[in-house]
C-alpha cells in the first residue's frame, strides 16, 4: 500500500495563509442568475405584464459588433451574459455590475436580462438621464452588440429585457456540434483542478446500500466536471487506519498463528471474520486490551503488524473493486493511513498559531458557533477523524494544489464538516466563503435510502443490503422483463444471449443509478425495484426506450447520417422544431448549473424533459418520408447525441435497441 512510502519525508511546514490565498479566483459562474430556475418550469416577468410589453427592435442594434471571443466558447447563457455585460458597460459606464441573465420560456423571448431595476436603485437621484427602470431596460436592449446570436429584443414592465435567439444561429450551433462533437458544448468553469472525495468505505467491511449514494453521486459529479475540462482527482478516502485493525489483527494472530502461510484462506469471508472478531472484542476484556495494544504496535511501525494490516486491506480492496467494476466507477485510493505521516506537523502548525487548546485531557480547537470543540488529539494521544481530515486538506491544498475540495457523505456528517471547514478558515487555509474565492471546500450531503416501511433499507433479517447483491437483482429483474416482452411481441429470435445479457445489465444498473440521482440528493428516497424498472414515467428504463426509439427512426430512414452532418442543413421553421432545438443548445448551461450547485438531479430533469420534448416534436413533425426529412433526421441525431452524453455523465450505458 502507498501509505508508508517516502511521502513522510516530504512533509513541510504548512504554507502561510497568504500563500494559500494567492490562487483565489472570482466567484463561480458568470452571472448571478438564480441557480434554481428550471428550464421548463421557469417563467419571466413578461408573462404577467403583457400590457407593458413594448417592442424595442426587430434585430439587436449596437454601435460595435460583438467580438468573436464573446460569441464563441461556453454555454449559451454565458454568451448572452457576455453580450449583456458589454451592453451594461455602454449603458451605465459609471456602475460596476454583473449581468443578471435568466432563461425565459414564454413567447416574449428565450433569455431575459434583469439588471434594470437594480441599476435604477443605484443611479436614481444622481442626475442620471434615465427616467425609470424601463428606460434603462430600453438602453440595455439598444446597446446589445450586433451579432448573429440575437434575432430580436423587447422590454417588459420595469426594464426586463427579453432576448430572442436567431433560428439560424441555433440551427448552426446544433450542426456544428454534430460535426465537431458534443465536447465543443462543454461549459467553461472558473476552476481548473479539484479533489472529489467520495465512496470511502471502511476496510474490512463490505460495501452495502449505504455506500450507493456517495459512490454514484460522487462519480456523476466527477464526470460532469471532467466533461467541463476540469482536472478531477477522484479520491477514495477509505477507513484503513482505525481501532478496528487492532481487533482484526489480534484475532488473526490468535486463530491462525501461521497466517502468513495460509494467506487469504486464513481470513476467508472477511465479513464473517470481522463479525467474529468484533464479538470477541466486545465480550473478552483481555482480548480487548491486546487489540488496543495491537493498534499501538501497528501505528508504531511493527513489521509483523504492518504485514497483517496490508493483507487485510488487500482482501477488502479486491472486494471493493468488484463493486466499482459493476458500477463503472473509477477511484484512486488515498486512505486515512496515507495522511497519517502528515498529521503531527499539521497539528504543530495549528498549535503554533494558537488554535489548539488542552481540554479535559484532549487537544481541541474551539469553533465559534459550536458548543462542543473539534477534538484533534484524543485523551490517549491518538489521532482521529478530524486530525486526519485536517492533514488531508493540508495535503490537497499544498501538495495537490486543488482549488476546490468536495466531500460526498451523508447529511449526518454536516456538523463535522462545518466545524472542520471553520477550523481551516480560522487558520487562514481558506478564504471567507462570503468572498466567493478559491480555494474552497464543499460538503455534498445526501439523505437515506429507505425501504417500503419508511425505515433505513435493510434485508428481512435486518442486515444491511449488500451492494453487489442489489445490483445483481436489478440485472436479473431487468432481464426477466426484457425476455418476457420480447417473447410477447415475437422478437426474441432477433436477440442473442450476449445482447440480452449486456442490455439487461445496462438497463438494470442504470435504473438503480437514475432512481437515486433524479432525486434532490438532500432528501431521503424509497428504494423500489418495481418503480425504478418501470418503462413509464421518469425512469431510466423509459429514457432508454426513448433513446432506442430515436435510433430506430434513424435506422429506418436508410439515410447516411454522417453524410447528412456534413452536407445537410437544419431548419427550425416548425414551432416544435424550434422548441427542441432551443432546448438542445441549453445542455451546456444545465451541466454548468449542476456543477455549480453540486446537484446531479438537475441533469436528470433535463434529460427527462428532453425526451418529452422530442416526443412532442416527433408527434407533430413527420420525419421519415417528409420533405423536411434530412433536417429532421439531424434533429433526431442531435437529440440522441445529447441523450447519450447525459447518460455518460450519469454513469449509465445507453442501449440502441429494446
Amino acid at each position: 500500500m502507498r501509505a508508508f512510502t517516502a511521502a513522510a519525508t516530504a512533509v513541510a511546514a504548512p504554507y502561510p495563509a497568504r500563500l494559500l490565498l494567492v490562487s483565489a479566483r472570482p466567484r463561480f459562474g458568470h452571472c448571478r442568475a438564480s441557480p434554481s430556475a428550471r428550464l421548463l418550469r421557469s417563467s419571466c416577468y413578461a408573462s404577467t405584464t403583457m400590457g407593458d410589453e413594448t417592442s424595442t427592435s426587430t434585430s439587436a442594434q449596437a454601435q460595435d459588433p460583438a467580438p468573436l471571443a464573446v460569441q464563441g466558447a461556453g454555454s449559451v447563457k454565458q454568451q448572452i451574459s457576455n453580450l449583456a455585460a458589454l451592453s451594461l458597460r455602454a449603458t451605465v459606464p459609471e456602475v460596476d455590475v454583473e449581468p443578471v441573465v435568466e432563461v425565459c420560456t414564454t413567447k416574449f423571448g428565450d433569455y431575459q436580462c434583469n439588471n434594470a431595476m437594480g441599476l435604477w436603485s443605484k443611479v436614481k437621484g444622481s442626475g442620471t438621464s434615465f427616467k425609470n427602470p424601463n428606460a434603462i431596460g430600453q438602453a440595455i436592449a439598444k446597446n446589445l452588440p450586433t451579432c448573429d446570436v440575437i434575432e430580436s429584443t423587447s422590454v417588459a414592465g420595469p426594464g426586463f429585457v427579453n432576448i430572442s435567439l436567431s433560428n439560424s444561429w441555433v440551427a448552426k450551433r446544433i450542426q456544428d456540434m454534430l460535426v465537431n462533437g458534443i465536447k465543443t458544448w462543454a461549459p467553461v468553469l472558473p476552476v481548473k483542478k479539484l479533489v472529489l472525495d467520495f465512496s470511502s468505505p471502511n476496510i474490512a467491511k463490505e460495501m452495502h446500500v449505504g455506500h450507493l449514494r456517495s459512490t454514484i453521486i460522487g462519480d456523476t459529479l466527477a464526470r460532469m466536471f471532467e466533461f467541463s475540462n476540469v482536472d478531477v482527482l477522484r479520491r477514495n478516502h477509505v477507513g484503513d487506519w482505525g481501532t478496528q485493525f487492532g481487533m482484526l489483527i489480534e484475532f488473526l494472530f490468535e486463530k491462525f498463528p501461521e497466517w502468513e502461510e495460509l494467506g487469504s484462506q486464513a481470513i476467508g469471508d472477511l465479513q464473517l471474520f470481522y463479525k467474529a472478531s468484533k464479538e470477541k472484542f466486545d465480550n473478552d476484556a483481555e482480548f480487548k486490551d491486546r487489540a488496543q495494544q495491537a493498534v499501538v504496535r501497528l501505528q508504531g511501525g511493527d513489521e509483523k503488524y504492518r504485514s497483517a494490516w496490508k493483507k487485510i486491506c488487500e482482501i477488502s480492496r479486491n472486494e471493493f473493486d468488484q463493486v466499482y467494476k459493476l458500477l463503472d466507477v473509477q477511484l484512486e485510493e488515498k486512505g486515512e493511513s496515507f495522511y497519517n505521516p502528515y498529521i503531527p506537523q499539521v497539528l504543530e502548525g495549528l498549535s503554533n498559531q494558537g488554535f489548539i487548546k488542552e481540554s479535559e485531557g484532549a487537544r481541541v480547537i474551539f469553533i465559534e458557533g459550536h458548543k462542543i470543540p473539534l477534538i484533534v488529539v484524543k485523551r490517549d494521544g491518538g489521532f482521529n477523524y478530524a486530525s486526519t481530515d485536517l492533514a488531508a486538506l493540508w495535503y490537497r491544498l499544498n501538495v495537490e494544489k486543488a482549488e476546490w475540495i468536495i466531500y460526498v457523505t451523508d447529511v449526518g456528517q454536516q456538523q463535522h464538516f462545518d466545524m472542520f471547514f471553520k477550523a481551516a478558515r480560522m487558520a487562514g487555509w481558506l478564504p471567507d466563503p462570503k468572498e466567493k474565492k478559491f480555494p474552497k471546500t464543499s460538503h455534498v450531503g445526501f439523505g437515506l435510502v429507505l425501504g417500503a416501511d419508511g425505515k433505513r433499507f435493510r434485508t428481512r433479517s435486518t442486515e444491511v443490503v449488500r451492494l453487489g447483491d442489489l445490483l445483481d437483482e436489478a440485472k436479473s429483474r431487468s432481464k426477466s422483463e426484457l425476455v418476457q416482452r420480447l417473447k410477447d411481441n415475437g422478437k426474441i429470435v432477433d436477440w442473442t444471449e450476449e445482447e440480452l445479457e449486456k442490455t439487461s445489465k445496462a438497463v438494470g444498473y442504470g435504473a438503480v443509478k437514475y432512481a437515486d440521482l433524479k432525486n434532490n440528493r438532500l432528501t431521503n428516497y424509497t428504494f423500489s425495484f418495481d418503480q425504478m424498472l418501470s418503462d413509464k414515467g421518469n425512469t431510466a428504463v423509459y429514457l432508454q426506450y426513448a433513446h432506442a426509439r430515436i435510433c430506430s427512426i434513424i435506422r429506418k430512414s436508410n439515410m447516411e447520417v454522417e453524410e447528412l452532418k456534413m452536407n445537410g442543413k437544419i431548419s427550425l421553421d416548425h414551432p416544435d422544431e424550434r422548441v427542441l432545438g432551443l432546448y438542445l443548445i441549453r445542455f451546456a448551461e444545465v451541466v454548468e448549473d449542476a456543477c455549480t450547485n453540486l446537484l446531479p438531479n438537475v441533469l436528470c430533469e433535463y434529460l427527462y424533459n428532453l425526451s418529452e420534448m422530442f416526443t412532442r416534436f416527433y408527434t407533430n413533425c413527420q420525419v421519415v418520408g417528409s420533405p423536411e426529412e434530412p433536417s429532421r433526421l439531424l434533429l433526431c441525431e442531435a437529440t440522441a447525441v445529447v441523450m447519450r452524453q447525459c447518460f455518460q455523465l450519469l454513469g449509465i450505458t445507453p442501449v440502441y435497441k429494446l
